[in-house]
Order: C-alpha cells, then sequence, then structure tokens
C-alpha cells in the first residue's frame, strides 16, 4: 500500500507539472491548506522602493498566469475574484492553475528552478528562503508599491516575508493548528466532545464500545502527526521545536512524543495509517468516513473549517474545539505566516500581475469576492471589508482567535521542507508511516526523525 501510494504520488506529480507549464485551468480538488488568520498590530509601514522601475501597466492586450492550491470553496471564490478583474481590466486575461496540495510542491519547485512558474503564485511562506534565498526567484514587491498597497500591512507581517533584503511575497494570514469536532457523533456516542486529553482518551473506547470499530474520536496522518506530536512535546517540556536552527529535542524526548501518538492508536483514537490509505480517499475531508462521521475530529489548520465543514453530509454539525491543558504545563502549538502571494521574478508583466494582487488582497470588490478563503486576512483594508459586511466564516474567525490566543511558539523556516514534509517520500511521512506499520520501533523512528530534521537544518 505504502509502495503504491508512491507510484500515484508520482504520476500525479508529473501530471501537475505538464500543467503548470502549460498553465491550463485545472480542475483537481482539495487537500491542505491552509491556512488562517491574522492579529498583527495595525501600524503603517512605508516600504523602501528599490532602485529598479517596471514597466508601467499597457492598454494592449496582456495575459499573465496565477497558480494556487487548496479546496473546492477556494477554486471557486478565486475564480469569481479573477472574473471580476479581468470585467475591470479588459485588456489583461489571467489564465488560472489550480488543484490539491497533493504533490503540489514538487511540480512548483521544478516550474521555480525551470523559470516555468506563473507570474503570480500562491507560496508557503518557507518557499521564500527554501527557493530564493539570494532573491532569484520572486520579485521584491517593493519594485511594484505604486501599484500594490504595502501601507495595509503591519512592518511585523512583511519582515515575515522579506529574505535577502528583498519582500519576494504579500503574507495573507497568520494560521495554527486545533481541534475540530463533529458535535454529532459524539451525541451519537453519548458523550461531549473532549476538553482534555483525558476525554480524549476516553471517547476512543466509548466510540469502540458504543459506535463500532469504524468510529474514531480523531484521525490524523502522517504529517497531521508530526504537529500534533509537536503540540505534545511543547507542551510537556515548554521549548520550541527548533531554536536557532537547531533541533532542541534529544531523540528520547522525541521519543517521548512518538510514544503519544502511538497511544492514541493504542487506545482507538485514531486510525492507523493503513486504515486511512485504505479508505483510497485524496484527502482527509474528501473521505467517505469523515463524510458520514465515522472520523469525527481532526488537528488542522484554523482556515481548514470551510473545506471540512462543506465535506460533512446533511445532518452534521461541526464545531470548533479547545487545546488541552492537561497535556502538560506549557501552552504548546504555534502559529505562522499561512501562506503568501509572490510574483515571480522573470515576469513579463510584474506591473499587470500587481495589479491582479492589489485587486485580490486590497480592494473592497476583490477581497469581499475573496473572504477568509485564505484566512483571516491580514490587509487592514480587506479586513475592514470582510468584517463590516460580515463575510469571515464565523468558525474560522473563532478557530482562529482561540489559535493567536493560545500559541507561545514560532515555526521554523524548515518545518515544511519538502525533505520532511513532501508526501511520500518526506522524512515525517517515513517515520510515521513506519511506527504505524510496526516497522520502526518508537527508538529507531525518534532518531530518523531527529537525524531528518538534523540534516535538512544543517543544509
Amino acid at each position: 500500500m505504502r509502495m503504491m501510494k508512491k507510484v500515484l504520488a508520482g504520476v500525479m506529480g508529473m501530471a501537475m507539472l505538464a500543467s503548470l507549464t502549460a498553465c491550463g485551468t485545472s480542475t483537481a480538488n482539495t487537500d491542505e491548506t491552509t491556512a488562517a488568520a491574522g492579529g498583527n498590530d495595525a501600524a503603517e509601514t512605508t516600504a523602501a522602493k528599490a532602485d529598479e522601475t517596471v514597466a508601467p501597466a499597457s492598454n494592449e492586450p496582456v495575459t499573465i498566469k496565477i497558480s494556487w492550491w487548496g479546496g473546492d470553496s477556494r477554486h471557486e471564490a478565486t475564480q469569481n475574484a479573477i472574473d471580476a478583474f479581468m470585467k475591470k481590466n479588459t485588456n489583461i486575461t489571467v489564465e488560472p492553475n489550480f488543484g490539491a496540495w497533493s504533490g503540489w510542491e514538487d511540480s512548483m519547485s521544478t516550474a521555480f528552478y525551470a523559470g516555468t512558474a506563473p507570474d503570480v503564485n500562491q507560496v508557503n511562506w518557507n518557499w521564500i528562503s527554501n527557493y530564493s534565498a539570494d532573491g532569484s526567484i520572486f520579485l521584491d514587491m517593493n519594485k511594484v508599491s505604486d501599484t500594490f498597497d504595502l501601507t495595509q500591512y503591519s512592518q511585523s507581517a512583511l519582515d515575515q516575508c522579506t529574505v535577502a533584503g528583498e519582500l519576494q511575497a504579500i503574507p495573507v494570514s497568520m494560521t495554527g493548528r486545533i481541534f475540530y469536532w463533529n458535535q454529532t457523533t459524539f451525541e451519537n456516542a453519548g458523550i461531549s466532545t473532549p476538553t482534555s486529553l483525558e476525554e480524549l482518551y476516553a471517547a476512543g473506547e466509548t466510540f469502540k464500545t458504543k459506535l463500532g470499530d469504524e468510529y474514531y474520536p480523531l484521525a490524523a496522518g502522517e504529517y497531521d502527526r508530526m504537529i500534533l506530536m509537536v503540540y505534545y512535546l511543547e507542551s510537556v517540556y515548554g521549548k520550541a521545536w527548533v531554536e536557532n536552527g537547531q533541533l532542541n529535542y534529544t531523540t528520547e524526548e522525541i521519543a517521548k512524543g512518538l510514544e503519544f501518538i502511538q497511544s492514541l492508536e493504542d487506545k482507538h483514537v485514531i486510525p492507523t495509517i493503513a486504515t486511512i490509505l485504505g479508505d483510497g480517499a485524496e484527502s482527509l475531508d474528501k473521505n467517505p468516513k469523515w463524510m458520514d462521521g465515522k472520523y469525527a475530529g481532526i488537528f488542522e489548520w484554523d482556515s481548514s473549517a470551510s473545506k471540512f465543514n462543506s465535506a460533512l453530509n446533511e445532518g452534521q454539525t461541526l464545531i470548533v474545539g479547545d487545546y488541552f491543558k492537561d497535556m502538560g504545563e506549557y501552552q504548546g502549538g504555534f502559529a505562522k505566516v499561512s501562506l503568501a502571494f509572490a510574483i515571480s521574478e522573470n515576469t513579463a508583466h510584474p506591473t499587470e500581475s500587481a495589479m491582479l494582487l492589489q485587486y485580490l488582497l486590497n480592494d473592497p470588490e476583490g477581497t469581499a469576492i475573496m473572504a477568509s478563503e485564505r484566512g483571516i486576512p491580514l490587509s487592514k483594508a480587506a479586513l475592514e471589508t470582510c468584517t463590516s459586511q460580515s463575510l469571515l466564516n464565523p468558525m474560522v474567525a473563532e478557530a482562529n482567535g482561540k489559535v493567536l490566543d493560545w500559541v507561545t511558539f514560532a515555526l521554523d523556516t524548515q518545518f515544511e521542507n519538502s525533505k520532511l514534509k513532501g508526501n511520500p517520500d518526506g522524512v515525517y511521512y517515513d517515520v510515521f508511516g513506519g511506527l504505524s506499520y510496526d516497522e520502526y520501533s518508537v527508538e529507531e523512528a525518534a532518531q530518523i526523525l531527529a537525524d531528518g530534521v538534523t540534516a535538512v537544518l544543517n543544509g
């Protein structure tokens, strides 16, 4: 099963690369998502303009291309906003390319290095340092500050996307992971949704006894388990996963985290990786067991509420959970820039690309269409638009508020490195898949994880 998953992932990656090169419209569905919410200080920033200038907008017909990943609701909102932009700018044609997360980064990294990436790209925060540490892949947004209004963002937010002295992307929102629960399934089991680790453990036995072997209070894939383990370890030990570019945990401490994840399987809290893969779904929100409530919980990005909630069958109610205070003495978990938009350095149309981003991220009309599909906006103008028009997804807003009020740790820039996070060959997938399949002992898995993370951190 694991080998078949690798073969399928390779085929998907090749198909996506061909799509990116042609930049035709994709109809692929969802996976990760990611991402959410803001809360930075509203202090204005005056970005220094670069010495170089870019060509002014042309009145001649221009075609620009944009890429992004996400779920169906994000795809629909973004396409609607693009259509509205083209109606206002009739000489500009925007060609979209979008799809699910699975295999997306591999294809995009190839396109970045080959110089074939679209003009505008949705990017993960860490892609800036991973692919453009010298500023060669993404355009310095200061060069188009006459077109894109940087003053809508706090300096602290822009600083997180500044690498090699260049503002290489515009941060859209901040995000973190939190629990979501299918309240309907828990009610069917005769219990409340868990507010503590002790209650979660108890729910595993209740689900198995009262509802059946196919029912679990929580579902988590390999990458989900990695993030959940870090949340647990930070709660227990009160220190960041990585600090000053170095792994901050011993193999013995990591083993404790892996034992925690294994305990969730042993106590019927989460299904095994083999069970999840056996369901045959591309992503958890597309899994029939999620849709009908057999998998009754997730530990997901706060902005993922939309796709998971909309995927539920009629009669199911999804609610935002709370962090577990009995996980440890500290408030574990982390927040990060959820995602950003970058313009390719080699674009032939930087001004038109900046016009598109201005419309999507700052303009009242465009941001009303986009709403909170990529989280609670960091743009002051977008947040004002969405708030005044009651456009924010209440569940996303609630989850994001809980995340930013709780978490005390930052995500290191290499945590999402493709060598670690990449599916199916990344270290996280190897470690948590191998542990679930009993291919590794806890001690072996801890050493593999420590060695893999250290190798990436050391470059």
